[in-house]
């Protein structure tokens, strides 16, 4: 490893300032537990971007899918999005309160919920399960998000990126091909710190020889044109739709829904959904922390008024949420 950090440090000293950014939050959490930020050089800035779903997902759709469970209509989700804040409550705190709100570890788990509906959340990850949950019947509320035009939106933003660390298990899905049309140096990695910092390795070597291209750094896992089986459940079940995210506001062809409407639930449930009040906390900066624009530190709310005990932001409940991350191995 210290060869990696010797290639690194010789790689930084004719670069100049340098931004990557990690897409996953699950690199977020092997980056911060491991110090690997305070290992690189002054000059190589690591930044955090939209990859947890959770913290993505907007204050509408988290305000929706409690309303209908205040309304009756039983939910089935997993533990994260429970403890996601909304405007008056959690589902956690709609549970308190009388909703019927079931907690799951795994899809599969679901079958045994299907008089519930399915609050379906990720990136394309998790998408092929929620795909199979409707292929058995499921209705389904959809929240999955579609990575790669939230990327688009990034790299015409407020900030300058110079190179991304790719998701890893989102590539397993899509295969490393899909990227390629961003035009910009990205590496895929796995989810070790030593394939980290190789990652980041060969990101600076792509930035130093001006190679806007993919390099998949996690072949064991990723292949060129990804998962076949998988893509083509989610084409079968679910389509393409504009969204909003946190943070970035409405991006088209975002997100994913049923393809059948009969099962979508912001359809079968409009009635309940269509007038829902969302208030922002303007007070926390979720939104600009899924975009790089700041710190965990930067946001006022961060370690006092906002923790994981007590959540004030998405980003402060997920396990791939950069506040929790960040309050876990740097408060």
């Amino acid at each position: 490893m210290q060869d990696v950090i010797n290639k690194i440090n010789e790689l930084a000293n004719g670069l100049g300032d340098i931004s990557l950014m990690e897409v996953c939050g699950g690199h977020t959490n092997v980056i911060l537990k491991y110090g690997i930020r305070k290992i690189l050089p002054s000059n190589i800035k690591l930044l955090s971007g939209p990859g947890c779903p959770v913290c993505v997902t907007s204050q509408k759709e988290i305000d929706s899918i409690i309303e209908m469970a205040l309304n009756g209509i039983k939910i089935v989700s997993y533990g994260d999005m429970v403890r996601v804040p909304g405007t008056k409550m959690s589902l956690e705190g709609a549970r308190g309160k009388g909703a019927d709100v079931k907690i799951i570890d795994s899809a599969s788990q679901a079958l045994n919920y299907k008089d519930h509906v399915f609050f379906g959340i990720g990136f394309e990850t998790t998408a092929p399960m929620t795909a199979y949950l409707l292929k058995k019947g499921l209705n389904v509320f959809s929240a999955h998000r579609l990575l790669k035009p939230a990327m688009k939106v990034l790299l015409e933003g407020e900030i300058r990126i110079d190179g991304f660390i790719m998701p890893g298990h989102v590539s397993v899905i899509t295969g490393a091909d899909e990227w390629k049309e961003l035009n910009v140096p990205q590496v895929i990695s796995g989810f070790t710190p030593e394939l980290v910092m190789v990652s980041i390795c060969k990101l600076l070597e792509l930035i130093k020889n001006k190679q806007n291209i993919v390099v998949n750094n996690y072949d064991e896992a990723v292949l060129p044109q990804g998962n076949i089986a998988a893509k083509n459940m989610i084409k079968e079940q679910l389509k393409p739709v504009d969204a909003e995210w946190r943070g970035f506001g409405m991006i088209k062809s975002s997100a994913l829904e049923p393809v059948n409407d009969q099962q979508n639930a912001r359809i079968i449930y409009v009635d309940i959904i269509k007038n829902v009040k969302t208030d922002i906390d303007t007070a926390c900066r979720c939104g600009d922390v899924v975009k790089g624009l700041c710190s965990p530190h930067e946001c006022p709310l961060f370690g006092d008024e906002c923790s994981p005990q007590m959540p004030r932001g998405a980003c402060m409940v997920s396990d791939e949420g950069a506040c929790r991350i960040t309050y876990v191995y740097e408060r």
